[in-house]
């Protein structure tokens, strides 16, 4: 069919608009009638493009529900973006929050977590450390007041005037605790500047606690050197106590000692020994949940025993290097063996042994998660498995008891760092 002139194909749309309008008198002219809208092009056919909308009913049912699909994506999709983004509000949120509590420079734990190393880790927040200087400070002040009753009854000028300076330091020093929180919590201080103050009061810390020492040493003068014992009071990395010779090359040992604690979660690391290339070359540790567990070498055994019950108890290691045979013994009875315990590896020589705190550089690198928490005593060292027997007389006290022939317990072998203390210790008659 032949197309007609222009003007007929610009009237077909137009009288298709108006068909709404003209449909009752349409209806009776044309009888039942529809419209249909249809796109034509201004050279196309138009009787053509009527022929092809009136058969494609199919394609525009599918096409409607195509789009209609289509927004029900673009839906679901805003609706998850909108749900992501609350997420990440909240989030924001809570980092804006928590960085207001947090230190410059704060980081998190070890093992997986970073280490805390010497003088330079991740520091508690202010109040945390407010409350644990506070608790060390009340500790010298009740120190003092021992010492300022015992200087009533001897009457010693001396005495008096000790007392008195350490009581100026102590006022001193709590000034400047209170200033560094101040500081803090004003946000003046630099992590620089922070990590200098506190270098400044753990310093006068140690000399505070050493000159205290110094002079409760005249309420001691009289007791045998081996009946002391060490406290640590506080999960730290700065407080241990370090052994003031080394360990010689060994193809077997054993340790013992007399132990308390009721630090949660774990104790801690009693002592470590290590030496260049290998911080853990021999290592007592009760980290987090886990048992307590003995290291050579990076080598693990766990041992059997059941001591953190705020309890004095008595614990003895022996070990050779033939098969890494090991045993544990708790009050005098075993408890537990082994083998496999890096064997044939001798423990190195010309190392540091520190009690308290555990090494991961030479003499450093402690973490305060890992620090032991509670008392010591008696902590001694052969070069040899001891017998069955010898671990008993050791438990019980025994007047044949042996020291150890490599590390023997006594004060004059033994530097404090940091707020541990030594008090007056004798096995069997005050335990528990």
């Amino acid at each position: 069919m032949a197309a007609g002139p222009p003007g007929s194909r610009r009237l077909l749309p137009l009288l298709l608009l108006l068909g709404p309008a003209l449909g009752p008198a349409l209806a009776q002219s044309l009888g039942q009638t529809r419209f249909v809208c249809t796109s034509v092009p201004l050279d196309g056919d138009v009787c053509a493009a009527s022929a092809l909308g009136t058969g494609s009913a199919e394609e525009l049912k599918g096409t409607v529900l195509q789009l209609r699909e289509t927004v029900l994506q673009q839906k679901e999709t805003i609706m998850n973006q909108k749900e992501t983004i609350r997420e990440l509000t909240a989030k924001l949120g809570r980092c804006e929050s928590q960085s207001v509590l947090e230190l410059p420079g704060e980081g998190k734990g070890r093992k997986g977590f970073s280490k805390n190393t010497m003088g330079d880790l991740s520091r508690p927040a202010a109040a945390e450390t407010l409350s644990q200087l506070g608790q060390t400070l009340q500790s010298l002040k009740t120190r003092l007041e021992n010492l300022e009753q015992f200087s009533r009854m001897n009457s010693s000028s001396q005495t008096n005037n000790l007392k008195d300076i350490l009581q100026n330091k102590i006022d001193d020093l709590e000034k400047q605790v209170l200033s560094r929180v101040n500081s803090l919590e004003e946000g003046k201080l630099s992590p620089r500047n922070e990590s200098e103050e506190r270098g400044k009061i753990e310093s006068t810390l140690t000399s505070l606690h050493q000159r205290i020492s110094d002079l409760e040493k005249g309420q001691k003068d009289n007791r045998p050197p081996d009946r002391f014992q060490l406290t640590f009071p506080l999960r730290t990395n700065y407080m241990y106590a370090k052994v003031k010779k080394s360990l010689p090359e060994m193809y077997a040992f054993s340790i013992c000692m007399w132990i308390k604690s009721s630090a949660s979660p774990g104790m801690g690391t009693p002592f470590s020994y290590a030496v260049p290339g290998q911080a853990n070359e021999l290592v007592l540790i009760e980290w987090g949940n886990n048992p307590m567990e003995i290291l050579i070498n990076d080598k693990v055994a766990k041992l059997p025993f059941t001591i953190n019950d705020g309890k004095w108890h008595h614990i003895c290691v022996t070990w050779t290097t033939r098969d890494g045979v090991w045993e544990a013994y708790q009050d005098g009875t075993q408890t537990g063996n082994g083998e496999n315990l890096a064997p044939y590896h001798p423990i190195k020589p010309q190392g540091v042994l520190v009690l308290g705190q555990e090494q991961d550089t030479l003499g450093g690198g402690f973490d305060a998660t890992q620090a032991f928490v509670g008392e010591l005593a008696h902590f001694n060292v052969w070069d040899r498995k001891l017998s069955p027997g010898e671990v008993y007389g050791l438990a019980t006290c025994s007047s044949k008891a042996l020291a150890g022939n490599v590390i023997a317990w006594a004060e004059a072998n033994i530097d404090i760092y940091g707020g541990a203390t030594k008090w007056t210790f004798e096995a069997c008659r005050q335990l528990n």
